[in-house]
């Protein structure tokens, strides 16, 4: 059994905060907009919220989508998703329905995108001009076109967990953290040690959120899946990609870890996901439906050389953080380093850290 659906403009795939940012970008350039999306509804989430560094361009945005609180600053706590999402209307996202496959006409003029209703097993087909794959790290869309773009492991994993002291705000516990860290609340703190280090801040509610690297050889797939269906604690593999030389093709464009996974050491996947949804609309605004495939260059020629530079320099920050062999230094020891090798570490020695896109100016 089929549904067929009235036409939009663009198919987005994945509802995380790169596929809404992008739905909100595509709207705002005047395009109708379908998210499909497998979960079976928004997030509720913890009301914690959630802890992400914010550069100039990240924060413009939110501010847009926030009026009421209009924050701004280089380092908060926001509920993206949720500010996000609620400025869009509600039936263009579809909850619960799992991406299948897409084709692209003979003429390369549409893309026929399949998805399952989970709830049903309903299969919608659901026609566009544009297919967005925002579908993460291991993008099954992007594995269509680049079956040769593999992730790479980094050779290091995380820890992480959230640390909740609201019950016992006189503990032992939290009373040596703040005597350790005593602008806990202000920032966001890192610990480096040989092969190590540790970073924590404390998040809404009196919750203090802490991530634990840790340098070690990938874990067996068996292990690792049981360790990380556990509830508490959480352990999060690092991965990132070797830098694409395309994010699109035909009628189908990368967006966020589809486009370049990277790991977190530059705080930088967020503002990534907003500023390729920001130019993206852009692009097809200035350029039309009619001119997709100039409006999706102009898109590549514009994110390709930054992601690909804060790629590279993001994997070589946690290369250098957790002492890692690399071919002109010898491994980071923080016993010993000086104050100018650690000019590396700061978030704002990334490449394009402050930089807002002429497209966007």
């Amino acid at each position: 059994m089929r549904e067929r659906m009235r036409k939009p403009k663009a198919i987005i795939v994945g509802g995380s905060i790169a596929g809404i940012s992008c739905a909100k970008a595509l709207i705002l350039a005047g395009g109708d907009v379908v998210v499909i999306e497998k979960t079976c509804g928004p997030p509720t989430g913890n009301p914690t919220g959630a802890g992400i560094a914010l550069h100039p361009l990240s924060q413009k945005i939110n501010r847009a989508v926030d009026q009421e609180k209009n924050i701004c600053a280089d380092f908060f706590f926001i509920f993206l998703h949720g500010l996000i999402y609620n400025t869009l209307p509600v039936e263009i996202v579809f909850w619960g329905h799992l991406y299948l496959t897409f084709c692209i006409s003979h003429n390369k003029s549409t893309v026929n995108v399949k998805a399952k209703n989970l709830r049903t097993d309903v299969i919608i087909d659901v026609v566009g001009d544009l297919l967005v794959a925002a579908d993460g790290s291991r993008s099954s869309v992007r594995r269509t076109f680049l079956p040769d773009s593999k992730l790479r492991y980094t050779c290091y994993y995380a820890w992480s967990g959230v640390f909740d002291f609201s019950e016992s705000e006189n503990s032992e516990t939290i009373q040596g953290i703040r005597k350790a860290y005593p602008t806990l609340g202000n920032g966001v703190h890192t610990d480096l040690a040989p092969g190590t280090h540790i970073v924590l801040y404390e998040l809404m509610y009196k919750r203090l959120n802490w991530i634990w690297y840790i340098s070690q050889p990938e874990p067996e797939l068996k292990l690792a899946r049981v360790i990380k269906e556990t509830k508490e604690p959480f352990l999060n593999l690092i991965y990132d990609c070797d830098p694409l030389t395309q994010v699109y093709c035909d009628n189908v464009v990368f967006i966020r870890d589809a486009a370049h996974p990277i790991t977190p050491h530059c705080a930088r996947s967020t503002n990534m996901a907003i500023a390729d949804a920001a130019v993206l609309g852009k692009c097809l605004e200035k350029l039309g439906e009619e001119n997709l495939h100039s409006a999706l260059e102009e898109y590549q020629s514009v994110r390709l050389p930054v992601t690909t530079k804060q790629v590279l320099h993001s994997r070589r920050v946690g290369q250098i953080k957790l002492g890692l062999p690399l071919p002109d230094r010898v491994p980071f020891d923080p016993k010993t380093t000086s104050p100018e090798d650690c000019e590396i570490l700061k978030q704002r020695s990334l490449p394009f850290f402050d930089d807002v896109p002429a497209t966007l100016e």
